[in-house]
């Protein structure tokens, strides 16, 4: 968080939104991005793939939402609330649909119980970020 948090903080163009709080969702959402994309993989390698088929699905879904979210919330010069604010909501449908899958699996791979958890902070996050956004006019 401590480059991103940098950048943002160097930025010329202040928010009234805190940059912490920009900063910490971007982290989590790079974050999940990631470790999505690494229990995809992980499902991968699994023997018996079958059964994990909808949950790399649901990993890559989330790693490329995840992935967008994190692009738009370090943007931060004539950003639209509107279309941040669906970004983020997006991210948490996306991760709590991950979190849900993943979870389903937990018991057996602990890959997945990893995920399902880092998705359900992320979650958090970009819930924290929208309470932020100012209410449209």
């Amino acid at each position: 968080m401590a480059n991103i948090k940098k950048m943002l903080n160097a930025h010329p163009r202040r928010s009234h939104v805190d940059a912490d709080a920009f900063a910490k969702c971007a982290e989590e959402v790079s974050a999940c991005a990631q470790t999505c994309v690494s229990c995809a993989d992980a499902c991968l390698a699994e023997d018996n793939v079958g059964p994990l088929v909808r949950c790399i699905r649901t990993n890559l879904d989330c790693a490329d939402v995840c992935g967008a979210t994190s692009r738009l919330v370090s943007r931060l010069t004539e950003y639209d609330w509107g279309l941040l604010e669906s970004q983020l909501r997006a991210c948490v449908a996306a991760c709590r649909i991950c979190s849900a899958e993943c979870d389903k699996h937990a018991s057996k791979h602990e890959h997945c119980k990893i995920c399902a958890q880092v998705c359900r902070e992320c979650a958090e996050a970009c819930d924290e970020l929208v309470s932020e956004v100012p209410a449209r006019k």
